[in-house]
């Protein structure tokens, strides 16, 4: 089991990565132990590490998988960069670990058209919007959003309206220099 404290004094550690089918299982049970997140099946997270491994990121310690974000640039509209899902595993938050992941998906050559980032988050959910209006004030971005997905009209009812967040990118020559 590792301490918090040693994951924090070893900020620099971290390594980065794309995800390999093999990681799959893993990324399934880190995403398992973040309460509150969507649980998807297994495969979907082995077709994320297969399929869209170029725009998902997986973070490491010492072999441990501590982050991940999946998202993909839109189909049809390679200047927006959508984030699925932001997991951080209890032991390595307050590292500033999930900013980190999205800086270094945004400077992969494969995000090199992305202008604007998008995702959905729901009203009550302070860690992502405080997630993301950090990422926005430190891109010198622009945040805005609007109800997206409605309870009753997309999810009949059972789970609250997820707002469809965008966040407006400066010119990208700042976030190449993170790579």
């Amino acid at each position: 089991m590792v301490d918090i404290h040693k994951i924090k004094s070893r900020h620099d550690d971290v390594q980065f990565r794309k995800p390999d089918a093999e990681d799959g299982a893993l990324i399934w049970d880190l995403i398992a132990a973040c309460k509150p997140l969507d649980e998807n099946s297994m495969y979907c997270n082995l077709i994320q590490c297969d399929h869209f491994r170029d725009t998902c990121i997986l973070a490491e310690l010492d072999g441990m998988h501590i982050g991940w974000i999946s998202g993909y640039v839109l189909p049809g509209d390679a200047e927006t960069f959508f984030v699925w899902q932001v997991a951080v595993s209890p032991k390595a938050r307050g590292l500033g670990l999930a900013k980190r992941m999205l800086e270094q998906l945004l400077a992969r050559d494969e995000c090199r058209d992305v202008t604007r980032m998008q995702t959905t988050i729901t009203k009550d959910n302070d860690a992502s919007w405080a997630l993301f209006r950090s990422f926005a004030d430190a891109q010198d971005g622009e945040l805005d959003h609007e109800a997206h997905f409605e309870r009753e009209t997309h999810f009949q009812g059972g789970q609250a309206t997820e707002h469809m967040v965008t966040i407006q990118l400066p010119e990208s020559d700042g976030l190449e220099a993170v790579a």
